[in-house]
């Protein structure tokens, strides 16, 4: 079994720059330190140090050894932080993992109430690809993902989507741009520059089929991984984009934009992954009802903007 006491001694050795510096700051002997650490490269079989001239710089193998060791001990560390505070009034963390394809105004309108529980919250959420977020999910450092899409089947990742609900698109553009455009909604769009998600939303692909399903051809001119980015290009009159329709008061006085029209052909969904079938942490409880209460429960479509 690892000797966590020897790997630590390793992993403080490595963050100090030398075998003085961290037995300085461990307050033990370097002698100590240099035989505890050659005793853990022994057991494992592997160097973990090499000499570069009066330094040592962690191998290969050793860089390894020293990101798992971060996640070890900055573990350790949170773990001992909980047990060392378990007054009443101390946050419990939330971890949400937010897909980055999903709307800011979308995660901040799900996940605010969870802030309101009589229980104090503190709320963690990192920002990353599905795929990279489902395997910090799938380790038990996310309490749960938000997402436009369900797990996919196939994954090696033992999880259950929860989902949250739908709403149809509402095209936007800046006024200046909106004045250029003729014609009745759709079929305005036809020819016009038009900024699009990226590859990875799971809007993009029915978005396309139904703009060719309506022989809408607009002039596609930006493709966006990130949604705020989209319509700030969108509010300097590149091109005309789409947001999800529960958002589209927000996107409009925001943005200074007025929309175009709305669909609900094509929808935009969204879910919550967790690694428990039924929802039981109180905070993702909270979040789940506020979509099914309010965000998504009416429509909120705005009335396209005159010609």
């Amino acid at each position: 079994m690892l000797n966590y006491r020897q790997l630590y001694y390793f992993w403080s050795v490595a963050k100090a720059g030398g075998i003085a510096r961290g037995a300085e700051q461990l307050h033990l002997t370097p002698q100590t330190i240099s035989g505890q650490i050659s005793q853990l490269e022994e057991n494992l079989g592997v160097a973990l140090f090499r000499r570069v001239g009066r330094r040592l710089e962690p191998t290969d193998i050793g860089r390894l050894a020293l990101s798992y060791a971060d996640d070890i001990f900055q573990v350790g560390s949170e773990l001992e932080e909980i047990l060392r505070n378990r007054e009443e009034e101390r946050p419990f963390l939330f971890r949400v993992g937010i897909a980055d394809v999903v709307p800011k105004a979308i995660a901040y309108r799900l996940l605010a109430p969870a802030l309101g529980l009589p229980e104090p919250v503190r709320l963690v959420c990192p920002e990353d690809k599905f795929e990279l977020l489902l395997a910090e999910l799938a380790i038990h450092r996310l309490d749960m993902v938000l997402a436009d899409r369900p797990l996919p089947p196939g994954m090696d990742v033992k999880g259950y989507s929860h989902r949250l609900g739908e709403c149809g698109l509402t095209f936007f553009a800046a006024p200046s741009l909106a004045e250029k455009l003729e014609g009745g909604f759709p079929h305005l769009l036809d020819g016009a520059p038009l900024l699009i998600p990226g590859e990875d939303s799971a809007v993009r692909a029915p978005l396309l089929r139904w703009l060719h399903g309506q022989d809408i051809h607009p002039r596609i001119v930006g493709e966006f991984d990130d949604g705020a980015l989209m319509k700030s290009f969108g509010q300097a009159g590149a091109g005309a984009f789409p947001a999800p329709t529960a958002i589209a008061a927000e996107v409009a006085a925001q943005y200074g934009v007025v929309p175009l029209g709305h669909t609900e052909a094509v929808k935009d969904r969204f879910y919550l992954i967790t690694v428990e079938r039924k929802l039981s942490h109180p905070a993702a409880l909270a979040v789940s009802e506020a979509a099914h209460q309010g965000l998504f429960n009416t429509p909120q479509c705005l009335k396209p903007a005159p010609l």
